[in-house]
C-alpha cells in the first residue's frame, strides 16, 4: 500500500512529530512505501521527498510581505496547492494520513486528496479542530466558549493576547469548518474518548471518528526492578502543566520529588523551591528518563489543561510506575484506581497532598508493578497500532 504521511514539521518538535515520524518507520518496517509531505524547516530530518514541502513561513515577522504571506498560508495558499499536487501526481498515494497541518500547510490539502478519490485518514493530535488556540486552555484555566460562541476567540484575545491574530484564528474556523473537514475526511483518528466526544460537540460526525491510542513504537530499557525512595514529573515546566500545583503540593512534604524537563520558568522555579526534597534535573534525554521514571515509587501528572492521551502517562505504566493524575480531559481514561494509580482534583493542592499520602502509604502493599507493565504496553502495543490503522486504511 502507498501511504502519503502528511505534518507540518518533519522533525521530533513534538508529540505530534514524534507520532508522525513512528508512523513512517512503522509503515516503512511492515512493507508499505510511504512518502512524506511538511513544510521546509532548518531542523528537519533528511527526506527524498523535501522537494516537494511547502516553503517555509514566517510566522512572526513583521514586515509586510512576510504578514502576507503568512495569512494566506493560514487560509490555504496557492504554493502549497501546487506541491502538494506535485507528490499526488507522482507518487500516486493510496492514501492521505494526516497529522498536524494548519497554519503551515493547511486543511485545504484534504479537499484535494478527496477530490481525487484518495482516501483521508486524520489523526487529531490535539484540539484545533475544536478550537482555535488549539488547547481548549483559557487564562490557565480549561475553557470550551466556542461551543456556543465562535466569536469568543476573538472576544477574549484566545491567540497570543493578540486581536489580529484572533481575528484570523476566527476566519480560519469558518474557512475550515466541521462540515466541510466532515466531508473531506473519511477516518478521524483521536487518542483518546474526550477528544472524541469534544469533537462531536462541536458537531463532527460520531462514526467518522475511531479511539486509538497514539503509537508508542519505542525500544523500552531494560531497569533495575526495585523501586526508590522518591516520586517524580516528568514534562515542560510551564503552567498548564500544573507544575505550580505539584510544586506548591510538594514543599510542604517530606518525600522526595525529582523533576525533569525544563522550560522558561526553570530559574524561577529553582529559586522559589530550595528544598532538600525537590531536585530539579533539567532536560534529560528519553533512555535516562525512562529509568528515572522506572524507579519512582509512582510520577505525578498534574496539569489543569485538558491533556490529549499524554505520553508521561503511557511511558509510566509501560515502565511499571503508577500514576497519579488530576481528573482533566482523557487522562483518567487509562487509570484503574488503585491498580495502576489514582486521581485528584485538578489544581487543588491540598487533594494532590492528601494523594501523594496516600500513594506513599499504600506504596508496598497495593501496586503490582509486572501487571501495570504488561497491561500498558498490550494497550499501547505497536501491533494493536497497526492492526486498527490498516482497517482503516483498507
Amino acid at each position: 500500500m502507498k501511504i502519503l504521511n502528511v505534518n507540518k514539521f518533519y522533525y521530533p518538535r513534538g508529540g505530534d512529530c514524534v507520532a508522525a515520524l513512528s508512523l513512517e518507520e512503522l509503515l516503512t518496517q511492515r512493507g508499505h512505501e510511504v512518502a512524506t509531505f511538511s513544510s521546509m524547516h532548518p531542523d528537519n530530518l533528511p527526506s527524498k521527498w523535501s522537494p516537494y514541502f511547502a516553503p517555509e513561513i514566517n510566522f512572526t515577522s513583521s514586515g509586510f510581505n512576510d504578514r502576507r504571506r503568512a495569512v494566506g498560508r493560514i487560509l490555504f495558499s496557492r504554493t502549497v496547492k501546487k506541491q502538494f499536487v506535485r507528490i499526488l501526481d507522482d507518487f500516486r498515494p493510496d492514501v492521505v494520513h494526516l497529522h498536524n497541518i494548519h497554519s503551515y500547510l493547511s486543511p485545504g490539502i484534504a479537499q484535494i486528496a478527496h477530490q481525487r478519490g484518495i482516501k483521508v485518514v486524520w489523526t487529531v493530535h490535539d484540539y484545533k479542530l475544536v478550537c482555535a488556540n488549539y488547547a481548549l486552555l483559557r487564562e490557565g484555566k480549561p475553557c470550551d466558549l466556542c461551543l456556543g460562541n465562535r466569536l469568543a476567540v476573538i472576544q477574549h484575545k484566545c491567540i497570543k493576547g493578540s486581536l489580529p491574530a484572533s481575528v484570523l484564528g476566527y476566519l480560519e474556523a469558518l474557512v475550515w469548518n466541521a462540515k466541510i473537514l466532515n466531508t473531506y475526511t473519511d477516518a478521524f483518528i483521536s487518542p483518546s474518548a474526550f477528544l472524541k466526544q469534544k469533537m462531536v460537540d462541536f458537531g463532527y460526525s460520531a462514526d467518522k471518528i475511531h479511539v486509538v491510542h497514539n503509537l508508542m513504537n519505542v525500544r523500552f530499557p531494560e531497569v533495575d526492578p526495585s523501586k526508590a525512595d522518591y516520586y517524580c514529573y516528568s514534562g515542560r515546566l510551564s503552567e498548564e502543566k500544573g507544575i505550580d500545583v505539584l510544586l506548591e503540593a510538594a514543599a510542604d512534604l517530606p518525600y522526595k520529588l525529582i523533576v525533569l524537563g525544563d522550560g522558561q520558568r526553570m530559574a524561577e522555579y529553582k529559586e522559589k523551591y530550595k528544598k532538600a526534597n525537590i531536585e530539579f534535573k533539567g532536560y534529560v534525554d528519553r533512555e535516562d528518563a525512562l529509568r528515572i521514571i522506572a524507579r519512582a515509587r509512582f510520577t505525578a501528572v498534574p496539569s489543569i489543561c485538558y491533556e490529549n492521551s499524554p505520553y508521561s502517562i503511557k511511558d509510566s505504566l509501560c515502565m511499571r510506575t503508577p500514576v497519579l493524575c488530576s481528573d482533566l480531559g482523557s487522562m483518567p481514561e487509562v487509570i484503574e484506581m488503585g491498580k495502576n494509580g489514582f486521581v485528584f482534583a485538578a489544581g487543588d493542592v491540598s487533594d494532590l497532598q492528601k494523594m501523594i499520602r496516600h500513594c506513599f502509604d499504600v506504596f508496598d502493599d497495593q501496586f503490582d508493578y509486572d501487571s501495570i507493565a504488561q497491561k500498558a504496553r498490550d494497550l499501547f502495543s505497536v501491533n494493536s497500532y497497526y492492526q486498527q490503522i490498516m482497517s482503516l486504511y483498507k
